[in-house]
């Protein structure tokens, strides 16, 4: 059977009045993106706006409705592609579904090749405080957040912690009434130093550490670290390693972690299941059968008992 080739996608999510139908048909009226790529465009909430086809730079753009998150199927998407005989995907999504919805659905060969989430400024913290969840599911792995309507008296700091918290990777920019846009440029240095002899990681700072840790590994590799950790002990795993580390709430209350790392332990020292400790070890990057990949495996130097910290679930706050 041939290879399936693979279907770019261009993935815009925010929530109502939030600007993403503007944005696409701007880009869908750029030549230099609409140049005769045939492009299905699904259209997943009914807005303000509509699209206006006519002006579209091109003519082999095909819509798509879907009027429920329940209807999001691979069979109906592929349908749809193979109807079309797009050679891409464009989806405006509802902010008010998950993202895993769309990602189940997905036809296996269709990629998404960029992310973007747009917000309106001005109702933008109010959604965060009232619907955080659904915030943090868009802007998780999008690629650029915008907030237009941005206005001089805003608090862009509020804004810039919000993405952070679910993102460090993202770039931020904040377009103004007029249309002018402004990237972020907060520095956001990480709270320890990676360069340091001993990375030493405040109780607080858990959270920060272990994200950067998995999405930048070979960063720690062969350095020494120190943090409280919850030490966790399992006949499954080999007998000279346990599990470090500490419950991580990245978004809410339902969706806390435990994050944790696996640790070969010194035989010579004793280990209690469940108990708290200050360890300091030797991160190398490595394969672990734990992991059933290559990933992040501590090699114990030190530990001192310890209680637990103030707030045993570390957060990215």
């Amino acid at each position: 059977m041939a290879e399936q080739r693979e279907i770019p996608v261009f993935l815009f999510t925010g929530f109502l009045d939030s600007g993403k139908t503007r944005f696409i048909q701007e880009t869908l009226e750029d030549r230099r993106f609409c140049n005769g790529e045939r492009t299905l465009l699904l259209v997943c909430e009914e807005g303000e706006e509509e699209y206006a086809p006519d002006q579209f730079a091109d003519k082999a753009v095909f819509i798509r409705d879907i009027y429920a998150e329940k209807d999001l199927n691979r069979e109906q998407l592929a349908a749809w592609l193979k109807e079309t005989n797009a050679e891409r995907v464009v989806i405006e999504y509802n902010g008010m579904w998950m993202l895993d919805s769309l990602y189940a659905a997905m036809p296996e060969n269709w990629r998404v090749y960029q992310e973007f989430f747009f917000a309106d400024s001005a109702t933008f913290l109010s959604y965060n405080a009232n619907m955080r969840q659904l915030v943090y599911d868009k802007l998780k792995s999008c690629e650029l957040a915008v907030f237009n309507r941005f206005r001089p008296e805003m608090d862009k700091m509020a804004f810039h912690k919000i993405v952070r918290g679910a993102s460090r990777r993202a770039d931020i920019a904040y377009e103004s009434p007029e249309g002018n846009v402004v990237y972020d440029d907060i520095e956001d240095p990480l709270p320890f130093d990676v360069n340091a002899e001993n990375i030493v990681i405040n109780d607080s700072d858990y959270a920060l550490f272990y994200r950067d840790l998995s999405e930048n590994a070979p960063a720690y590799d062969r350095k020494t670290v120190t943090f409280k950790a919850r030490v966790i002990v399992r006949d499954r795993l080999p007998k000279d390693s346990v599990v470090v580390g500490r419950h991580v709430m990245t978004c809410c209350v339902e969706d806390i972690q435990f994050a944790a790392l696996i640790c070969q332990w010194d035989r010579s020292v004793p280990v209690k299941d469940d108990s708290w400790v200050i360890l300091t070890a030797k991160i190398n990057i490595k394969f672990s059968r734990a992991y059933g990949k290559k990933g992040p495996v501590l090699t114990y130097i030190s530990s001192v008992p310890s209680t637990p910290p103030d707030d045993p679930v570390a957060t990215f706050y």
